[in-house]
């Protein structure tokens, strides 16, 4: 029987892989990948390397999570090492967790290897720190998959109101009930909110508007995949703003250099 890697592939940008990340990839013998994992990833694994594509989107499972399950059984049982790469972090809003209990009832060794989660690493790249001394001293990271107006919901939205900076993954779809529901509550309606698209990556675009802005159905364009964050600490971007271009009011745009580290690393 092999061993299992549960592996956080990072937000996107491939510099920002961890080193033991890339160590077990170029080793490996098979690779479970998902959707949000960049594709450049994929290209450190060896020759001869089997690459299978389990990924999920909006709405659309290309497999359910029991049939991944049975996939990691199946490799774990006809190869040494088995990689199951994520975007992010295996265990925020990964699955992570579903994937170890299982694999540890199967009797199977697994190692986990985190990555870093688009939830801070997105909002770095775009001048936006979640914390901040004076401004926020908490954060959390919401799923924004799950409708607000989803009878007995899992999410305490009360509490948020008292989180500095929140931060929802996956809610694009669902931004204007979101805002809606976090206005309803009791957040500011002035509050500012970002949406960074494709995070840390070459095409990485930063939208912002007020919360009221969201909540009214103001905040078009917006594709996923793409964090929302909610927050004071929105307005430090136009400080701390380290990255991107400035194109047009409330649209932002990344402009990337080629990296000499890249070319050493991998």
């Amino acid at each position: 029987m092999g061993k299992v890697y549960l592996v956080g592939a990072g937000p996107g940008d491939l510099e920002l892989l961890t080193l033991k990340a890339m160590k077990v990839l170029k080793k490996a013998d098979v690779v479970l990948y998902d959707r949000l994992v960049n594709p450049e990833i994929l290209e450190l694994t060896r020759p001869g390397c089997l690459l299978e594509y389990v990924g999920k989107e909006d709405g659309k499972h290309l497999l359910p999570q029991p049939e991944i399950n049975r996939h990691l059984t199946h490799f774990a049982s006809r190869y040494d090492i088995v990689v199951r790469l994520k975007g992010g972090d295996p265990f925020v809003f990964g699955r992570g967790g579903e994937e170890a209990i299982y694999l540890q009832e199967q009797g199977i060794d697994f190692e986990i290897i985190p990555g870093i989660s688009s939830s801070i690493a997105a909002a770095a790249y775009a001048g936006i720190p979640v914390t901040h001394r004076g401004v926020a001293s908490s954060f959390a990271v919401i799923t924004g998959h799950e409708c607000p107006e989803k009878k007995e919901s899992t999410l305490n939205w009360e509490s948020f109101i008292g989180i500095d900076t929140l931060v929802f993954l996956m809610g694009v779809r669902n931004r204007q009930k979101i805002a809606q529901k976090l206005v309803e509550m009791g957040r500011n309606p002035k509050e500012a909110v970002a949406f960074v698209e494709n995070g840390t990556m070459e095409n990485q675009k930063t939208y912002v508007f007020s919360l009221k802005d969201v909540a009214e159905g103001k905040a078009l364009s917006i594709h996923s995949p793409a964090i929302m964050i909610v927050g004071e600490v929105v307005k430090l971007r136009e400080k701390i703003c380290w990255l991107e271009e400035e194109t047009k009011p409330k649209t932002i745009t990344a402009s990337f250099q080629k990296s000499p580290l890249k070319e050493k690393l991998f």
